[in-house]
């Protein structure tokens, strides 16, 4: 008795009563005998591929290729799979000279569950059959005939997841699940696996645990059961893409904790949900928001419905609350009310920061939410969800302290409903709806109006929202200052500008949460504004531009201000202007213009642009000083027409210019270039390249019909007469002595010319051309004159020399006879006090000095 009473001894007697029971009944049989205690155990036919006897630990197999046979009404694929199974004995059986199955351990087993139509599913029939068969509990003390149930563990395995035929892409993975018989009547399961689908890569599914018990009942709804259902540590991202296909865009870890109590057929059900740090994907500024809420419901699975249902949802000091009873989904059936009660605007705000990207960390909301809404379904065919509510935000002020901007405090209504609009397009018709029927569209929420200032006229703002869009409309004066540290505080894409000015405005704001395929989209900005008086700063000086009237037309794709009449550069401007969208930072979009103006003046322009620079000689027109260029030139993408009735360069009067003005990347080009000066006319092109550490200017053009008069009297001094034609091409860096450092050819014809102060001969006629031509070179702030010919009365002449741009002359006039030099004359001093000096042989030449004019 005591070698039996120890474990060795217990241990000893299993193996010489197995050996035994193997003998009696012959080896062959051994397969056959594990396969029917197996089948006997679980209720369904098994097959074996192979048995192997073990010893040790315990007394039992080793099977391999295990495969339980699903009810035939569920289709012909097996229930459970496992390659490699260890089925333990139990000693007491063998005993009495039986084989009896004490435990299943199922290394990655895989496991179908199935739903058919009409039939439920096949774990239903199981367990209704394990409910009628007299099965001894799996922990069973004492001998007896009947088998008990064996203990089922699968570890590492998988479970499948049909509907008929049809196997879904859902699954567990990783599943570790156990199922035994805990007493006379009843049964107990546990599982623990990872959500999985098997037509995308997932991560950060989390871990699904699940426990439960069951007790014998005569059918499934009268099943007595206790189930409790966990998910924990899921990324919210992986589930919405677990469940629909798609990673919607939304971040946040998930709890879900389901206590599940009771009979199908009433089944009282309790609910704890949260999410920690929702937020949207590519948002991660702000403090992490945590969202939860609690449900308890009884449901019936004879009517499929969910009865006193009550859910609630903490938020600050206020509460969500949803009641009701509804059909189970898809049945269509559903009466519910939802309660908002002191839910405060700041608990919203924080919500709107983790759904829209672009808004203020330091936007502050004050006030709460009173709200009631229904939602009614009768379940009829045809029938239509019914939306209803009202509510409204008091005391409701919104402020961004780095914006400078505030709305509020507003009393803003609010309305749920999914009623159509007086003339507004009916969505969602369904097939019975007849056209011009007004039917049910979806749900929305409608926000306002509401005042976004404090002034009597001031614009008012109003929106609604649904499930997959949102619209506002701001209609009425708003200042635009203020609008634009708004829009900046709405998260809207708004220039920073200190531009001060009202307009009228008509304005929407509309977009979809999610586009297919794209992502979050940003909102767009429809609709038209009258600008008046608005003033805008340049970005780094004091010069301004005002447009005292435009018309801004904002559509989808383009930004087009018409009617403009703007001052600038001390003259007024009228045209228009293009901005196309939608190329990011208005930096980046190409601007085109037409702008007109009635007379300018460049040294105005000069100023204007660079504020910096003192009054300068006109030469230097082009000067744009590299300590003071503007910064935005180097930015700005822009180009369209300009045209002058007339322009004053310094003393010199242009008219008709029109050009063709560039601005890309900090380069700058005049093309096209045409203007009536000097009783002449200029055509030419110039170009200022800004990127360079010092800008450079240069320019090329022809002049026709030039009065050289007129050029002396914008000198104001009557030092010449005739008539020009000239070709220029000039390069140069250009700073304030660009004229001094530029290098330049001019090629020079003048017709009938006359020097008044150059009086030669008998000193009583000045000197006359009927004819110069040749070429010049500007080098060093001199114009250096070669391969010059000057004909006139007295003869043909070469001219030779330099003139600089201080009116200093040191010139030759050498006449040629037969082809040969001769004799001329040296003409030094200025152009308005020349010298005269004859060469050998010369006619003596004489000075007349005229009072200058």
């Amino acid at each position: 008795m005591k070698f039996f009473s120890s474990k060795r001894g217990v241990a000893a007697a299993a193996v010489i009563l197995l050996s035994l029971f193997i003998v009696r009944p012959g080896a062959s049989r051994l397969k056959s005998r594990i396969i029917y205690s197996i089948s006997a155990g679980v209720g369904r036919s098994v097959d074996i591929g192979s048995v192997h006897l073990r010893l040790l630990p315990r007394p039992g197999f080793d099977l391999q290729n295990l495969v339980v046979y699903d009810d035939p009404a569920f289709g012909a694929e097996p229930m459970v799979r496992a390659g490699e199974v260890t089925a333990a004995l139990r000693l007491t059986s063998l005993a009495r000279g039986r084989l009896e199955i004490a435990r299943l351990d199922l290394n990655e087993p895989s496991l179908n569950v199935v739903r058919r139509e009409g039939r439920g599913w096949n774990l239903e029939t199981l367990l209704q059959r394990a409910a009628h068969i007299p099965l001894a509990p799996t922990g069973k003390t004492k001998s007896e005939p009947r088998p008990a149930f064996p203990y089922i563990e699968g570890t590492g395995g998988r479970i499948n997841f049909k509907d008929g035929q049809e196997k879904k892409a859902y699954a567990l993975t990783n599943a570790d699940f156990s199922l035994w018989q805990q007493s006379e009547n009843a049964w107990g399961a546990r599982l623990k696996a990872q959500p999985f689908r098997t037509d995308m890569n997932l991560n950060d599914t989390g871990l699904l645990q699940v426990s439960g018990a069951w007790q014998r009942a005569e059918t499934i709804r009268d099943t007595p059961l206790e189930v409790n259902i966990e998910w924990s540590g899921a990324q919210l991202g992986q589930v919405t893409k677990l469940i629909t296909g798609n990673d919607q865009g939304w971040r946040g870890e998930i709890l879900l904790d389901l206590s599940l109590k009771g009979t199908p057929g009433k089944l009282q059900i309790a609910a704890r949900s949260s999410i920690d740090d929702f937020r949207r994907y590519d948002i991660t500024s702000g403090e992490p928001m945590r969202m939860a809420a609690r449900c308890e419901t009884e449901y019936s699975s004879e009517t499929y419905e969910f009865r006193q249902l009550m859910c609630n949802a903490p938020v600050g000091d206020g509460q969500v609350t949803l009641t009701g009873d509804m059909g189970f989904p898809g049945s269509h059936h559903y009466s519910l009310v939802m309660t908002a009660e002191k839910v405060p605007a700041a608990g919203l705000v924080m919500l709107a920061q983790r759904v829209k990207k672009n808004l203020p960390d330091d936007l502050a909301a004050g006030g709460t939410l009173q709200a009631s809404v229904t939602l009614q379904n009768a379940g009829a065919a045809g029938s239509s969800p019914q939306w209803k509510g009202r509510g409204e935000i008091a005391d409701f002020h919104l402020s961004s302290p780095s914006n400078k901007a505030e709305i509020g405090p507003e009393t803003v209504p609010v309305k749920v409903g999914n009623d159509a609009y007086p003339g507004e397009p009916v969505r969602n018709r369904s097939a019975a709806g007849r056209a011009g029927t007004q039917v049910a569209t979806t749900p929305r929420v409608d926000i306002g109006s509401f005042a976004i200032a404090e002034s009597p006229r001031s614009a008012t703002v109003r929106g609604s929202i649904n499930r997959t869009d949102y619209v506002f409309t701001i209609a009425g004066e708003a200042e635009i200052g203020n609008a634009l540290r708004l829009a900046r505080m709405a998260g809207l894409p708004a220039i920073a500008s200190n531009a001060e000015g009202s307009a009228q405005v008509d304005l929407q704001i509309a977009g979809r949460w999610i586009v297919p395929g794209h992502g979050f989209a940003g909102p767009q900005v429809t609709g038209t504004a009258r600008l008046r008086n608005v003033r805008i700063p340049a970005r780094n000086s004091g010069a301004a531009a005002e447009i005292v009237l435009a018309e801004m037309q904002l559509l989808p794709d383009a930004v087009h201000i018409v009617r403009l009449n703007a001052k600038a550069a001390g003259t007024s401007w009228s045209g228009a202007i293009d901005l196309p969208r939608g190329c990011g930072t208005p930096d980046a979009c190409p601007l085109h213009f037409v702008l007109n103006t009635n007379q300018v003046s460049l040294g105005d322009v000069n100023e204007w642009l660079n504020p910096a620079a003192r009054k300068r000689p006109w030469y230097r027109v082009l000067d744009l000083g590299s300590d003071s260029r503007p910064a935005w030139w180097a930015s700005l993408h822009a180009s369209g027409r300009i045209s002058a009735e007339r322009v004053k360069i310094h003393g010199v009067q242009a008219s008709h210019l029109s050009s063709y003005l560039t601005l890309e990347e900090g380069r700058v080009r005049l093309s096209g270039l045409n203007a009536d000066v000097l009783e002449g006319k200029h055509r030419g092109e110039w170009r200022v390249d800004l990127v360079r550490p010092r800008a450079i200017c240069s320019g090329t053009g022809t002049f026709t019909g030039v009065s050289l008069a007129a050029i002396a009297g914008a000198m104001k001094d009557g030092w010449v007469a005739g008539t020009a034609n000239a070709t220029y091409e000039v390069k140069g860096p250009c700073p304030a002595d660009y004229w001094q450092t530029a290098d330049g050819k001019l090629h020079v014809e003048v017709q009938d010319g006359v020097f008044p102060h150059v009086l030669i001969r008998d000193g009583t006629e000045p000197l006359q051309a009927t004819l110069i031509k040749g070429e010049a070179r500007l080098h060093n702030g001199k114009i250096q004159i070669t391969d010059t010919l000057l004909i006139s009365p007295e003869g043909t002449y070469r001219l030779t020399g330099t003139a600089s741009l201080k009116q200093e002359v040191d010139l030759k006039l050498t006449r040629i006879s037969n082809g040969a030099a001769d004799v001329g004359y040296t003409i030094g001093g200025t152009l308005q006090d020349p010298r005269v000096v004859p060469l050998s042989g010369a006619v003596q030449a004489t000075l007349k000095s005229l009072p200058a004019k």
